[in-house]
């Protein structure tokens, strides 16, 4: 069998991100059953959160003049909210329409706006920050290489992922318990 091709010998093609994307906010499949729109432990748990949170802060707080942050994939703006007060301006964004209706209607500030668009295939908007968190590891590898190209448009770029902690110790194992951060 060819690459890239299923035993019916069409090219496999993955699931459109924006459907994926609305199905685990519709079905809640990342928990937060008690929220109308959850991101997920790595948008909720101060573990992660929080010191997340303290070292952007004190990064934007850093600069005489605030500047304009666009946040690719805000998801529910748990994490956003926090960086909102430190910018200028803060742009959201994420792929599903119920959600960036849900954050318009209840995250109001002046300096705040919310966008629906797909990162991949769509025109970013102008800033002097961008942050990527936890999104990519969404995404297929041609999205992926869409989207790398145009935040060369920003001056400060900040991706942020996670490995689960299973990968972490086969990491640990394969470096002889040499843990690499």
């Amino acid at each position: 069998m060819k690459k890239n091709e299923n035993e019916t010998g069409g090219v496999k093609k993955p699931w459109p991100t924006k459907k994926a994307m609305e199905q685990v906010y519709a079905m809640n499949l990342w928990g937060g059953h008690t929220s109308d729109f959850y991101s997920g432990d790595g948008s909720h748990n101060l573990k992660i959160v929080e010191p997340y949170i303290i070292v952007l802060t004190n990064f934007l707080k850093s600069f005489k003049s605030p500047m304009v942050v666009c946040d690719l994939g805000c998801g529910d703006f748990n994490v956003g909210k926090a960086l909102v007060k430190h910018t200028k301006h803060y742009v959201g964004l994420d792929i599903v329409p119920d959600l960036i209706a849900r954050n318009t209607e209840k995250f109001k500030a002046e300096n705040l706006e919310f966008h629906c668009l797909d990162i991949a295939g769509d025109a970013l908007p102008i800033g002097d920050c961008v942050v990527l968190r936890q999104v990519l590891q969404h995404l297929s590898n041609a999205e992926i290489q869409k989207i790398l190209p145009k935040l060369s448009a920003y001056k400060y770029v900040i991706i942020t992922e996670h490995l689960p902690k299973e990968i972490l110790h086969l990491i640990k194992i394969l470096f002889q318990g040499k843990a690499l951060g």
